[in-house]
């Protein structure tokens, strides 16, 4: 498939997608959120992918939020409409996949742009990343998913001052209050992400699959997580991943996958 705004890569088991508008500091328009939605859905679909990494072009932003242009007309409606169909299509979608996603933050990561972070399975910042939801600055808020996960990952207190402020943190400050995982040189960003998705990538697909469902139930009102992790558990033993890795430990050699 062709796109006009993203790049895919593909290499040992892993896929990358690049954001490419470097020009626009790689801004969400509408036309790159449903090629970025193709793309992790051609990825998660494709068997020999096993790990999927998104960052952004160029040297300054990961997403540097929203194009404001594209909405800045819209009617309660419309804006409603907007928020919805933007977490269907992408960040939800993104955060239900199956294959697990690796988001590179490799500079700006702003509205949007953090959103789309936060929804990926791990997040990996390079030294120079700066985070932020700088919507009330625009007298609106967070709509694609930004409220309810960067209280999830940084909880109630952070949250509510980073929306409140619009203000950007350092990619230090990110991970001390747990919105990324780790943070390395910059020239080590990609590198990094690669060695960690090479090391997913040695363990079973299925059970990866299986453990982002149960992960997520936790997170999801109503739901009980306890329930879907023992619903997934069980699953997991009817398939041929679970019988090479079993038989693969009391032989005393490394599955094969």
């Amino acid at each position: 498939m062709n796109y006009n705004n993203i790049i895919i890569e593909e290499e040992d088991k892993i896929g990358r997608i690049i954001i490419n508008r470097p020009e626009k500091l790689n801004a969400l328009n509408k036309e790159t959120i449903a090629e970025l939605h193709d793309a992790f859905d051609e990825l998660d679909q494709d068997e020999d992918i096993r790990v999927i990494i998104i960052t952004g072009s160029g040297e300054k932003a990961f997403v540097a939020g929203a194009d404001i242009s594209e909405f800045a007309d819209f009617d309660e409606k419309e804006g409603a409409e907007l928020s919805r169909k933007g977490q269907e299509l992408l960040f939800d979608f993104v955060e239900n996949l199956s294959t697990p996603v690796i988001a590179a933050v490799n500079g700006f990561a702003l509205g949007g742009g953090l959103e789309l972070a936060m929804a990926s399975h791990i997040r990996v910042a390079s030294e120079n990343a700066k985070m932020g939801l700088p919507e009330v600055s625009l007298g609106v808020i967070p709509g694609y998913g930004g409220t309810q996960r960067l209280s999830q990952l940084a909880g109630k207190g952070k949250a509510m001052e980073m929306i409140m402020t619009a203000g950007m943190i350092s990619a230090e400050e990110a991970q001390e209050y747990g919105l990324v995982n780790t943070v390395v040189e910059k020239k080590e960003l990609l590198p990094y992400c690669e060695k960690l998705a090479a090391k997913i990538v040695r363990n079973s697909g299925t059970a990866i699959a299986a453990a982002i469902a149960a992960v997520n139930a936790s997170l999801k009102e109503g739901v009980n997580g306890f329930s879907v992790e023992i619903e997934q558990f069980g699953k997991c033993f009817g398939t041929d991943d679970f019988t090479e890795g079993t038989t693969a430990f009391l032989e005393k050699r490394k599955p094969r996958f």
